[in-house]
């Protein structure tokens, strides 16, 4: 059996090889193709569109793994089955649930490579891509985070900041705005400072030049500081930073921290917890699909690659279509962040479960 599984995994990650680069390289042109007026326009180099299509592959493999994994699995069980492989392996006495052993091996080992790569190379690509889009495609403007930042620290305070250098870690232009826990319309203090520093022993913030009003009523008094420790600012320096970047630029740490903040904030935060849920999720596609393919590819049948890669993309097809409408589901909050990240990978596992039981072992 050793040698079956050694001739299956070769087979299979051969074709999982093949078909990553032909679907990368699809993507790649199609993507050029729908961009290439706007690269010209900004007068990009050749070597500045490889620069951006080599940062753009990483989001690129991510996306189109899980369609390798099924066009593979699809084509090498479909191969031996018209090759009377199947029927042989069979009549020795194994069943098909062995036979799906070497495929889970491969796919399992692809779903831990896909994890550590959404983890640590998929969010640095992302954030280059972004960078390059701002500069040479001018889409956003270098650095445009940095002015007019405004955080909602928690339900009753609001900072805003005019300015803010992320290599000194200095904010210019704060005010920091409590409101009333009864009435959020209802302003009782403020501090205005003309710079603020964080402090990395303390772990605070420290209000230089600052001015303090209280309000109670009609009533207003005024207070002046040269330096106002504020412990009460739960943000940190890395936090305004990350307001730069969506959550697919982020990693598993940097987006769970996102969240945090945003519940303090008391901001929704379902379309954020999907994201992040859905991290994990999207890699184990590679092992739900070998449910879906082996079993359907194993029974006799006339066929060729044509019709496999016709049946991967129809399955991908659904698969995405399922993940589009369950995350709308999750982002309205109808139904749980977590449920909507695995939902899609749960219905094709049963049903792989399913199409396997149905096959002669």
């Amino acid at each position: 059996m050793k040698k079956i599984d050694t001739y299956i995994i070769k087979q299979f990650v051969s074709v999982i090889l093949f078909a990553t680069l032909v679907f990368a390289v699809i993507f790649v042109l199609v993507d050029l193709m729908e961009h290439l007026d706007d690269f010209i326009d900004n007068g990009m180099s050749v070597m500045l569109v490889m620069k951006y299509y080599l940062v753009f592959t990483p989001e690129i493999l991510k996306l189109i793994t899980p369609v390798a994994v099924l066009l593979a699995c699809l084509f090498v069980t479909g191969r031996m089955s018209n090759g009377n492989e199947i029927i042989v392996i069979k009549s020795s006495g194994i069943d098909i649930y062995r036979i799906l052993l070497p495929f889970l091996i491969v796919s399992v080992l692809i779903c831990g490579v896909m994890i550590y790569f959404n983890e640590w190379i998929v969010p640095k690509a992302n954030h280059e891509k972004f960078r390059l889009e701002k500069i040479y495609l001018q889409q956003h403007n270098e650095g445009w985070w940095k002015y007019n930042i405004f955080m909602l620290d928690s339900r009753n305070r609001i900072v805003t900041i005019g300015y803010f250098d992320d290599v000194a870690d200095i904010a210019s232009k704060v005010s920091v705005q409590e409101f009333s826990d009864t009435n959020m319309t209802y302003l009782v203090q403020r501090f205005d400072a003309q710079t603020m520093t964080y402090d990395t022993l303390s772990h605070v913030w420290v209000l230089r030049n600052v001015i303090e009003r209280e309000f109670d009523g009609p009533k207003e008094t005024f207070t002046s500081y040269p330096s106002l420790p504020l412990k009460r600012i739960s943000f940190k320096p890395l936090d305004l930073q990350q307001k730069a970047l969506n959550p697919n630029d982020m990693n598993y740490n940097q987006l769970k921290r996102f969240i945090e903040l945003q519940e303090n904030s008391g901001n929704d935060v379902n379309r954020y917890k999907v994201d992040y849920y859905s991290k994990v999720s999207f890699p184990f596609a590679a092992v739900v699909v070998i449910f879906f393919g082996v079993p359907l590819s194993a029974r006799k049948k006339r066929s060729g690659l044509a019709l496999e890669f016709g049946i991967s993309i129809l399955i991908s097809f659904v698969y995405i279509l399922l993940i589009k409408i369950s995350q709308v589901l999750g982002y309205d909050g109808i139904v749980s962040p977590l449920l909507t990240a695995w939902l899609a990978n749960i219905i094709f596992f049963a049903a792989g479960l399913y199409n396997t039981a149905k096959v002669e072992r």
